[in-house]
C-alpha cells in the first residue's frame, strides 16, 4: 500500500483520541487554560455529564483577535517560552486541546483582552471554522463545547452515565481547586450538585484542603514540611487510623499540576506501610515543589504521569516526611473511631433498651406502678458482695474476678485497678490511669474528662513491633531454643525459607533444614520472648511466596518485623495487673504511631463524658 498524508480532519480526530478521552478532559483543558491566563474565579457548567453542554468562563487575561484566530490552530501555545521543552511552568504547552475539541464537538469562543475595544468570537465545528467576529464581553474568556464526540459517534458509545461523567468532570475540578488555592472555583449545572470553592486568602493550601476534602479529614490530618536537595513537600496526610477502601483521596500535585503518577503512589503506600493494612487506603493532599528542570511533564498526552531526573530523591523525600510525621504524632488516633463508638452504642441501646424495674416508666408509656411491693434485697446473696478483709488478696478490694463469676454466662471482667483512686497526675494523662480490664482484653482507663478503652493486644503489637525495629538497626539479640521448633510445611515454602536463611538469621530467626517437607527453628528474637514459632514460621513462608524472588528482605524489613510483632506482643485473654495496664498506657504515649497496630486497626477509642452525657440522655 502506498504512502499517503492524512487529512488535515483525520489528523485533528487523531490528536483528539489522545487528549480527549471523555467529558471530565475537556473540563480539565478548559480549567487549565483560564488557570494559565491568570483567573481569579472560574465558572464550570455542564449538562448531560458534558456531553451536551460543557461552558467555562473565567476572568483572565482574554486573547487578542490575531491570539484568538492562532488559538484553535494545531501546534499553536502561548505557554511555552523559546520552545524549551525542559522549562514549562505551566499547566498546558502543547497546543492540541482547542483544535482537537473543536475536531470533535461544536466549539465557540469569547474573549475580550484589556487591550480590546470589544470582545471577539469565533466557532468551530468538526473542524469547520467560522469568524472571528465582534462580541459583547466584559473581560476574560468563556468557551462553550456542545454535542462532544457528535462528529465521532463511535467514541460516545465508550462513554458512562451521564451521572458517572459529571462526577469525573467533579473529580477534575477539585483536583484543579486544591492544587490552586487562591482561585474561586464554581461547578453547576442540571445534571450535578451546585459546588463552589471560594478563595483562600493568601491562598493556604491547608483551608482548600478542608473545603475540598471535609472538615473530618483535616480533624484526622498531620501537617506535612520537608525539604531535602532543593525540593520541597508540604501538606496534609491522614492518620493511619484515618483509612479509605480505594485511593480516590490520595491528591498530589507537582509544581500546581495534578498527577496519578505511579512512583508517587507507591511513595506514599511506602510511608503508610508501618501503620496501615495492605488493603487500605490513606487519605492526602500533598504538594511537591521541584526545579522545572527536574522533571518532564511531557511523558504522558494528558500530563498525569511524571518523570523525574532522581525518582529515588523524590521517594526517598515523601516516604521519610510520612513516617516522620506518624512519628512525631505519637499515640494520637482518628475521632473517627470514638465517633462510631458512640455511633454503635446508640443504635444497640436503641435496639435493645435496659430493662424498667417493676414500679418504674418507661419513657414516653402510661403511668403505671405495680400493685406488689419489690422484694427486699440481700446484699449478701449478691456475686458483687465484698469478701471479708482475710480472703482478699494483698494489695487488693477483692481476689481474681470476684464480681461475675458467680453468675452463670456473666461476662469476664476485672476490677481490681478501682482498688485505689488514681492520681490525678495519671487522670491528667493523655490515656488516662487503668480502672479495669474487660474480657481479659480490653483496658478501660479514666481520664480527666472521660475514659479510654484500649485493645491489649493492639498496643502491645505496636510497642514490640518499634523495638524489633530499633534492634535491627543495632544488631538484634537472639534466643536460642532448648529444643528446636521442627516445623511441617510444604516443600515450595521449605525452599522459600532455607534459601532466605541467611537474611532471617540477621533479623533473629534461624531456621534449618530437617528433612523435606520439614524446617527446624533455632533460634528466636529474644525480643518477642514466648512464642508459637510455627505459626510464625508458616506467616512468614506465605508472605515470601507473593514477593519476587529477587525482593531482598531487607527491603520488606518493616513487614517481617510487623509479622514477627504479631507473633510476640500480648494476646487477647491474658490476665494483666495493674502494674501491666499503667506501664501498657504510659509505653503508649511515649511510642510513635501508637494509635493504631501494624495491620491499621485502632489501638484505641476515647469517649469524653459529655458524649457519654448525652448517649444517657444526661445533657
Amino acid at each position: 500500500m502506498a504512502v499517503r498524508q492524512l487529512s488535515e480532519s483525520t489528523i485533528n480526530r487523531i490528536a483528539a483520541g489522545e487528549v480527549i478521552e471523555r467529558p471530565a478532559s475537556v473540563v480539565k483543558e478548559l480549567v487549565e487554560n483560564a488557570l494559565d491566563a491568570g483567573a481569579r474565579r472560574i465558572e464550570v457548567v455542564t449538562a448531560g455529564g458534558g456531553k451536551t453542554l460543557i461552558r467555562v468562563a473565567d476572568d483572565g487575561a482574554g486573547m487578542t483577535r490575531p491570539d484568538l484566530e492562532l488559538a484553535v490552530e494545531r501546534h499553536c501555545t502561548s505557554k511555552l517560552r523559546e520552545d524549551d521543552l525542559l522549562d514549562i511552568r505551566t499547566l498546558g504547552f502543547r497546543g492540541e486541546a482547542l483544535p482537537s475539541i473543536g475536531s470533535v464537538a461544536e466549539l465557540a469562543i469569547e474573549t475580550r483582552h484589556a487591550d480590546e475595544p470589544h470582545g471577539w468570537g469565533l466557532t468551530v465545528s468538526g473542524g469547520a471554522k467560522d469568524g472571528p467576529r465582534p462580541v459583547a464581553l466584559a473581560a476574560g474568556t468563556r468557551v462553550e463545547v456542545r454535542n462532544l464526540f457528535f462528529a465521532t459517534p463511535a467514541r460516545l458509545k465508550f462513554l458512562k452515565t451521564d451521572r458517572a461523567e459529571a462526577g469525573a468532570a467533579t473529580e477534575i475540578v477539585k483536583r484543579l481547586a486544591l492544587a490552586h488555592p487562591a482561585v474561586r472555583f464554581e461547578i453547576a449545572g442540571a445534571d450535578r450538585a451546585p459546588l463552589d470553592y471560594p478563595a483562600v486568602r493568601n491562598g493556604d493550601p491547608a483551608v482548600r484542603i478542608g473545603q475540598v476534602m471535609g472538615r473530618e479529614f483535616a480533624e484526622n490530618a498531620i501537617p506535612i514540611e520537608a525539604v531535602r536537595e532543593g525540593v520541597r513537600l508540604s501538606g496534609l496526610a491522614g492518620l493511619g487510623t484515618f483509612q479509605k477502601a480505594n485511593s480516590l483521596a490520595q491528591y498530589l500535585f507537582v509544581n500546581g499540576r495534578p498527577v496519578q503518577d505511579k512512583l508517587l503512589l507507591g511513595a506514599v503506600r511506602a510511608g503508610y506501610a508501618d501503620v496501615m493494612a495492605r488493603d487500605r487506603y490513606p487519605a492526602v493532599a500533598l504538594y511537591l515543589e521541584i526545579d522545572p528542570h527536574e522533571v518532564d511533564v511531557n511523558v504522558h498526552p494528558t500530563k498525569a504521569d511524571v518523570r523525574f531526573r532522581d525518582p529515588g530523591l523524590v521517594r526517598g523525600l515523601i516516604v521519610g516526611a510520612l513516617r516522620q510525621a506518624h512519628a512525631l504524632a505519637g499515640h494520637r488516633a482518628s475521632s473517627t473511631h470514638g465517633a462510631a463508638t458512640l455511633d454503635a452504642l446508640a443504635e444497640a441501646i436503641a435496639a435493645d433498651p435496659p430493662p424498667v424495674a417493676s414500679g418504674a416508666r418507661r419513657p414516653g408509656s402510661a403511668l403505671s406502678w405495680s400493685s406488689r411491693p419489690a422484694a427486699a434485697f440481700d446484699w449478701r446473696s449478691a456475686p458483687e458482695r465484698p469478701l471479708p478483709t482475710e480472703v482478699r488478696p494483698a494489695g487488693f478490694a477483692n481476689p481474681v474476678q470476684p464480681r461475675f463469676d458467680a453468675v452463670a454466662g456473666a461476662v469476664s471482667a476485672d476490677a481490681r485497678a478501682d482498688a485505689a483512686e488514681p492520681s490525678p497526675d495519671r487522670l491528667a494523662r493523655p490515656l488516662g490511669a487503668p480502672r479495669a480490664q474487660v474480657h481479659e482484653t480490653y483496658i478501660v482507663a479514666q481520664t480527666t474528662d472521660g475514659l479510654v478503652i484500649v485493645d491489649q493486644h493492639a498496643a502491645h503489637e505496636r510497642l514490640v513491633y518499634e523495638r524489633l525495629k530499633a534492634q535491627m538497626a543495632a544488631g538484634v539479640t537472639t534466643q536460642m531454643l532448648l529444643i528446636p521448633e521442627v516445623v511441617d510445611m510444604a516443600e515450595e515454602d521449605v525452599d522459600r525459607l532455607l534459601a532466605r536463611a541467611d537474611e532471617l538469621a540477621a533479623l533473629g530467626l534461624v531456621v534449618e533444614s530437617f528433612g523435606p517437607g520439614a524446617v527446624a527453628v533455632r533460634e528466636v528474637p529474644a525480643l518477642l520472648g514466648r512464642i508459637d514459632a510455627a505459626a510464625l514460621v508458616r506467616d512468614l513462608a506465605d508472605d515470601l511466596a507473593e514477593w519476587d524472588q529477587a525482593t531482598r528482605l531487607a527491603e520488606r524489613l518493616d513487614h517481617v518485623a510487623a509479622t514477627m510483632a504479631c507473633h510476640g506482643s500480648v494476646r487477647a485473654g491474658r490476665r494483666l495487673r495493674v502494674e501491666e495496664m499503667d506501664a501498657l498506657l504510659r509505653e503508649m504515649e511515649a511510642t510513635p504511631s501508637s494509635g493504631q497496630c501494624n495491620h491499621g486497626r485502632p489501638t484505641f477509642v476515647e469517649l469524653k463524658l459529655g458524649d457519654i452525657e448525652r448517649l444517657f440522655g444526661r445533657r
